[in-house]
């Protein structure tokens, strides 16, 4: 089995896809206002967005993208005017993370975890 894509909803599809390019994601699909797909920068699943006038409450939608140098993602994010809530931070959980949230007010993570992706020290066999 393979992961195809992820949707999430957006209140403005306009602003989200604005946002999602500057993250470096390639639009596929335009349907504005009411559907948008993006291939990501590395791999082969994609990502959509989709009109709903009604968003997750509380937390809401948690992604995570790996980039393989965060520091310097994080660098040229900033300086395209992305505003992050947590900077690369190196976690117990052995990742560094940073922390950015779309206009949405999903919550994105990018971070570098190397082997421990998949092969953390506490992995099961």
């Amino acid at each position: 089995m393979n992961l195809n894509q992820v949707t999430i909803p957006s209140s403005n599809l306009a602003n989200a896809v604005s946002f999602y390019q500057k993250l470096g994601f390639l639009l596929i699909v335009d349907a504005l206002p009411r559907y948008a797909r993006f291939e990501l920068p590395k791999g082969d699943s994609t990502f959509s967005i989709h009109h709903e006038t009604s968003l997750p409450q509380g937390k809401g939608i948690t992604l995570y993208f790996e980039v393989e140098n965060l520091d310097a993602t994080v660098s040229n994010l900033r300086s395209k005017g992305i505003v992050f809530q947590l900077l690369p931070t190196d976690q117990p959980w052995l990742w560094q993370e940073a922390h950015l949230k779309d206009p949405d007010g999903n919550q994105l993570i990018l971070y570098k975890a190397g082997k421990n992706r998949k092969n953390p020290p506490w992995r099961i066999n």
